[in-house]
């Protein structure tokens, strides 16, 4: 489901994930058991038992996946082009589709007991808006929601995003200083070969119009909407004008919407320093297409002879978290091999499964996808490190938090460059049914030694603000430069620099990378 801005013990495939603060719907002003896997035959499910609301009894609702999964109001008919088999669709009801919901969360949801018990199917004619109820309503200390993860996606779109890296829209990676007007979006990373790479779009260009609307400082509700449809395509094709502020002078560009594909790894490449080679490796998705691309940065930095690592993760917003294994290990090599990358906790109905103890990876998991598909099995390159230093920005979450957390649980060192990350220690296994994915928290997680709350983020040991005035990979970057002088003097700049401060990673359709299959495929 698109964010906009707007004017106020299971057999399923799928991944365990640990998603990004990306799920957040901006307002304006402005813009994260058992039985059965898809294709299997489902009978109608009995007429759950009612209570004397009418309403159905959690405690009798049984086991979700074996009685209401799969039956719809509107089966889809045809073969899914991603499993190639039927649809696993049966004739059903709203009214199933909204008792699998409930069921589901009743079982696994991490805060179970704290979904409403006043929310009643009868006052709902669309299972999403039913979902969206479906959690906590508690707040932390800081009066922020305890549950800040609760989305959905059209299972077809969550499809191509996880298994290919693909997503309708024009290829940009925004960041956002916040929801209010005026707002403040500058384009942090351009696809390569996308739309807005064929458009003439830079890093650092600022967003002034859309459609002809004043993105900044537009409040009024038919605009809003005109500035919504611009900016989140519903189709491929679709053409909209755009005008970007740069360096003071304005330009227009014209945009066509389409399928792109973006890289995890967009750069691999060493830096001489007075202490030898640095790596660097800018990784913006923990996803199945992931897995080659690392491999290939790592078999690189390690046969160019690099021997430290800054590891840019200020737009990975999270991933599969098997993947987050491998990346530790490429990091650290060995000496982590057989040790606790992160051991998952679930609420108190679900029973402690020896696979919910993720190690190290130091084999390839062999994630599917498509030409880039891994060997499972295959050792994984290293680079043997016990110190690395990871740039970060508050979209930096989940499965990216991970990684900073294990390798600290195993005492690698390591120095994070930017600022407070967001503060995710949450995943989910995102289920789909009737073709909406549902992404519900299911477990938090901790590292080999107890520790996992990271619900404020990982503060930074030197805190400098994202540089929009030059490309990521430029030594004279702020984020990357502040690091290669930390790495060599052990000393913080008095200031960070930066075209804009306090951004936080937002792409075109606003939504998280998700990022966080059983064969035990977790994901942040």
């Amino acid at each position: 489901m698109k964010s906009h801005i707007t004017q106020s013990g299971r057999t399923i495939p799928t991944l365990r994930l640990v998603c990004s603060t990306l799920a957040v719907a901006f307002t304006l002003a402005a813009c994260g058991g058992g039985g059965g896997s898809p294709g299997e035959t489902t009978t109608p499910a009995p007429p759950p038992p009612l209570s004397t609301t009418g309403e159905p009894d959690v405690a009798t609702l049984g086991d979700a996946f074996s009685t209401y999964w799969n039956l719809c109001a509107k089966p889809r008919t045809g073969i899914d082009p991603y499993t190639g088999k039927a649809y696993p669709d049966k004739q059903g009801t709203l009214r199933d589709e909204l008792t699998f919901l409930r069921a589901w969360s009743h079982q696994y949801y991490l805060w179970y007991n704290e979904i409403p018990t006043d929310i009643k199917m009868a006052d709902f004619t669309d299972p999403i808006a039913y979902f969206e109820k479906l959690k906590t309503p508690a707040l932390t200390a800081a009066g922020t929601p305890k549950d800040k993860y609760h989305f959905t996606y059209k299972t077809e779109e969550w499809d191509k995003l996880s298994k290919s890296g693909i997503e309708l829209g024009y290829g940009i990676n925004w960041s956002s200083a916040g929801p209010t007007a005026p707002r403040n979006w500058v384009v942090a990373t351009v696809e390569a070969g996308s739309p807005a790479a064929l458009a003439g779009l830079r890093r650092g260009d600022q967003l002034v119009r859309v459609d002809g609307v004043d993105f900044i400082n537009a409040t009024d509700r038919a605009l809003v909407d005109t500035i919504n449809a611009g900016l989140f395509p519903d189709t491929p094709g679709e053409v909209h004008s755009f005008t970007v502020r740069r360096n003071g002078i304005e330009y227009p560009a014209t945009m066509q919407a389409a399928d792109v594909q973006a890289l995890s790894v967009k750069i691999t490449k060493t830096i001489d320093t007075a202490t030898g080679k640095t790596g660097y490796i800018s990784f913006d998705n923990h996803n199945a297409v992931a897995e080659r691309q690392l491999i290939d940065a790592f078999t690189t930095l390690r046969d160019q002879g690099a021997s430290d690592l800054v590891l840019d993760l200020r737009y990975n917003g999270g991933g599969l978290l098997h993947l987050a294994a491998e990346l530790g290990y490429m990091i650290a090599g060995p000496a982590s091999s057989g040790k606790v990358f992160e051991r998952l906790q679930y609420n108190n109905k679900i029973k402690v499964d020896p696979e919910d103890t993720i190690l190290f990876q130091s084999t390839a998991v062999g994630f599917s996808a498509g030409a880039g598909t891994v060997t499972r099995g295959t050792p994984l390159p290293t680079l043997n490190l016990k110190r690395v230093t990871v740039l970060t920005t508050s979209g930096t979450c989940s499965a990216s938090e991970s990684v900073i957390n294990a390798l600290r649980g195993i005492d690698v060192q390591v120095d994070v460059i930017g600022a407070q990350t967001c503060g995710k220690p949450y995943g989910f296994t995102p289920v789909p049914n009737c073709g909406t994915t549902y992404f519900s928290i299911e477990f938090g997680g901790v590292n080999a030694k107890g520790i996992g709350d990271f619900s404020n983020g990982f503060a930074p040991t030197c805190a400098v603000a994202d540089d929009f005035t030059r490309e990521q990979g430029d030594p004279q970057e702020g984020l990357l430069a502040t690091a290669l002088s930390y790495r060599q003097t052990g000393v913080c700049p008095p200031s960070g620099r930066s075209s804009v401060a306090a951004m936080s990673a937002l792409r075109t359709q606003v939504r998280p990378e998700v990022s966080q299959i059983k064969i035990h495929n977790k994901a942040r």
